[in-house]
């Protein structure tokens, strides 16, 4: 996979040279440029934004800059091989940044990612782009940053992580919490590992029986459980077919029931910390 990033702050990306995003480069598996916008403005101030229209508050990034940073970026990469190029554009206002999207950014061969800064970038840039490519305008979280170079770092990383030989075990991301294909989304419960006694804590028992029928139940009850104080959301939106018997008997302990749907809502107070 390629990775093209422009940006005013090409430092940011630093993080991108580490951790499994840093071997996936080292190891040839994962391609990133990183290139600096600024050097597509033509004044000697390297002007990236101006006023917005219609007056309002902020600044908003101009047409021009990026639309030369990423005509030169897409040609380079024809040029080295590169094919089949979808545009990253991180914003407020995109769809949500989840799973499956990172499942399906992954299977992608190149990645072009324009993090704004200030308002946003001109909207012409976008849907010029929209005419020539695949565009995923993304959000990471119901929050406002300074810039997208944050939501590219994590991207990258949702992405990287699912790439061929990144991981150490290629069946590790199966099992994460919002995997595509899971019976349902649930949170991860908790884990452990040595020593079986710390500072008078020990780990469950059961997680010491060799018995792999209860413990794959004790994780799913736990994962149950979390998900019903951290995230009940994902519970009541879950198609009723994903949870098998003892899934409702855990969820009728923890105060939920099904409705005439079918689906579970909650019958009790929130379950005590």
């Amino acid at each position: 996979m390629r990775l093209d990033v422009v940006t005013i702050f090409p430092e940011y990306l630093d993080p991108l040279n580490v951790s499994l995003v840093g071997k996936a480069r080292a190891h040839g598996r994962l391609g990133v440029h990183v290139h600096d916008l600024r050097q597509w403005t033509r004044d000697r101030h390297h002007t990236v934004d101006d006023t917005p229209y219609g007056g309002g508050p902020g600044m908003v990034m101009k047409t021009e800059p990026w639309g030369e940073a990423l005509d030169q970026v897409i040609a380079d990469g024809y040029e080295s091989g590169a094919r089949r190029p979808a545009l990253v554009v991180p914003t407020p206002s995109g769809r949500p940044f989840t799973q499956e999207l990172a499942v399906e950014l992954s299977a992608r061969p190149w990645l072009l990612f324009a993090p704004a800064r200030y308002e946003g970038i001109d909207r012409r840039v976008t849907e010029e782009y929209a005419t020539r490519m695949p565009v995923y305008e993304v959000s990471i979280g119901d929050y406002v940053l300074a810039g997208g170079e944050a939501a590219v770092l994590v991207v990258t990383e949702a992405v990287a992580r699912l790439l061929p030989g990144v991981l150490g075990n290629a069946e590790s991301h199966r099992d994460d919490s919002f995997a595509p294909g899971a019976m349902a989304d649930l949170l991860e419960g908790p884990v452990y590992t040595k020593p079986p006694n710390w500072r008078g804590r020990d780990i469950p028992e059961v997680l010491l029986s060799g018995h792999h029928g209860r413990i794959a139940r004790w994780r799913r009850d736990q994962a149950l459980d979390r998900t019903t104080r951290n995230r009940p959301d994902l519970i009541e939106r879950a198609d009723p077919a994903a949870f098998d018997k003892k899934d409702r008997e855990t969820l009728s302990i923890l105060g939920w029931a099904p409705g005439p749907d079918g689906r579970f809502g909650r019958t009790a107070p929130d379950v005590e910390e």
